[in-house]
């Protein structure tokens, strides 16, 4: 993997670690379902104006693939873990949306768009031990609401990582920003329904519409077509990766503006993600290519 790749996903990591920070702010007052819809709406709005400013046109006779996309790729995990979120306690939801990495990792194997080696899977477990350290974990009872929570958690995940490989598939065929638009536009339709359920309890107010706008237009809308145009040159796995790196952001966010406490252990498990994020993608900092140059002879008549 190419330095600027690595490092483009940590900015894009970044990014989006920050929705962790602007959805606990805005979910209680407008509802998880609302929530995810007007974040897909706006996504959809702000990807379809940037693509007629280009003349991009949309192929709409692919309607069928992009609710395809827009179910397993965003919508499904969208509504899963905001659902979740109303019982599972926010760590325990955000560690559990790492083993997407897991899913995407035998997706992609079973799809034979990437291989699945040794230390791909020795990355997926310290990702996981070090997003445990980072949102430090408390006691949970495990009552029935929650059980139920975690599963939706973890079928978030799965169609999470499970749609990297078909989107790698799909950027063969496709624009990364047709692929993003569309499915989009897809998720609006599909989320529709909830976010009507929602509507009546809403409570509008201007930090909840900011963090909404925020939300659409720049961690879901740009945040994801650049997220594609990056995985247009890297295998599934590397992308996938970057979970690690968002649920670390999250926390470090919280700290920074939330004044959330830190200690010895959340770098432990910082430095873990960080760990995790080489091995998936094979980024070694230290690794420099070797330049072998002929060596002319040069014989000497004496």
């Amino acid at each position: 993997m190419k330095t600027r790749h690595f490092l483009q996903l940590v900015a894009l990591s970044a990014l989006w670690g920050s929705s962790f920070m602007l959805t606990r702010l805005a979910a209680p007052l407008l509802g998880p379902n609302l929530l995810a819809g007007l974040r897909m709406g706006i996504a959809a709005t702000v990807l379809m104006a940037i693509m007629r400013a280009l003349n991009h046109p949309m192929p709409w006779a692919q309607w069928r693939e992009f609710l395809l996309l827009g179910a397993i790729a965003v919508a499904g995990p969208h509504m899963l873990y905001a659902r979740s979120a109303l019982d599972l306690p926010a760590g325990y939801g955000a560690v559990l949306s790492v083993t997407s990495v897991l899913f995407g990792a035998f997706a992609s194997a079973w799809m034979k768009v990437d291989l699945l080696t040794p230390g791909k899977l020795l990355g997926c477990l310290v990702g996981f031990v070090g997003a445990a350290l980072v949102v430090r974990l408390g006691p949970v009872h495990p009552t029935p609401e929650v059980v139920a929570a975690a599963l939706m958690c973890v079928g978030g995940a799965a169609l999470s990582g499970i749609s990297t490989p078909v989107l790698k598939r799909t950027i063969s065929r496709m624009e990364p920003l047709t692929i993003t638009a569309g499915m989009h536009a897809g998720a609006v339709v599909l989320l529709i329904p909830g976010a009507l359920y929602d509507l009546p309890r809403a409570t509008f107010t201007w930090p909840a519409i900011l963090a909404v706008v925020l939300m659409g237009s720049t961690t879901s809308g740009i945040a994801y077509w650049l997220y594609m145009r990056i995985m247009r040159h890297v295998p599934p796995m590397a992308a996938l990766s970057s979970t690690f790196m968002i649920t670390g952001f999250g926390v470090l966010w919280g700290v920074v503006f939330l004044g959330e406490t830190t200690g010895p252990v959340i770098y432990m498990g910082g430095a873990l993600i960080l760990l995790a994020c080489m091995l998936v993608t094979g980024f070694n900092p230290l690794r420099r290519s070797v330049q072998i140059t002929p060596v002319r002879q040069e014989t000497e008549n004496l």
